[in-house]
């Protein structure tokens, strides 16, 4: 079920800050940026988030964009993946996956219940209006495409 032209889906996530981040509450400030990571051990999502780790404060600074990056892993992992990669953003934990769920979905791997790898871009009135969800574990979106998205007014700028 796609997301894209709909609003989406609230949450309230504990962050590797320390503090439950929710969604409604970036929306207040500007638009924001969901990403989806299947979890803790993922290279190709430690890969994804770094290139949004590159824009976040682009993004924040000069265009109001929150990045909340969803990982389904337990906090303390979540932080772990957030220092070991020197990410400049901070990551939020759903370590049972139920917000993965209410986005992309969820599978079943050894690593148990993961994330399905998703970018969902969405506007300041809540209305997901870019949704990217990985057919590959490999099949990304990545942080400079997402500005390039949001500076030429949510249209594909190329």
């Amino acid at each position: 079920m796609s997301l894209e032209g709909e609003n989406a889906p609230d949450f309230t996530l504990e962050s590797t800050a320390g503090e439950p981040i929710t969604l409604s509450e970036t929306l207040e400030e500007g638009p924001t940026v969901v990403v989806v990571n299947r979890g803790h051990w993922c290279s190709f999502c430690a890969e994804q988030l770094g290139t949004f780790s590159e824009v976040s404060y682009d993004l924040w600074f000069n265009d109001s964009v929150d990045i909340l990056p969803v990982v389904t892993s337990p906090l303390g992992k979540v932080t772990e993946m957030r220092d070991r990669y020197d990410l400049d953003i901070q990551l939020l934990a759903d370590p049972d996956g139920e917000i993965a769920d209410r986005y992309s979905g969820t599978e079943e791997t050894s690593h148990g219940v993961t994330g399905i790898s998703a970018v969902y871009v969405i506007d300041s009135e809540g209305q997901v209006r870019y949704e990217q969800v990985a057919e590959d574990v490999t099949d990304r979106t990545y942080g400079n495409w997402v500005r390039y998205f949001v500076r030429n007014e949510f249209e594909d700028p190329f």
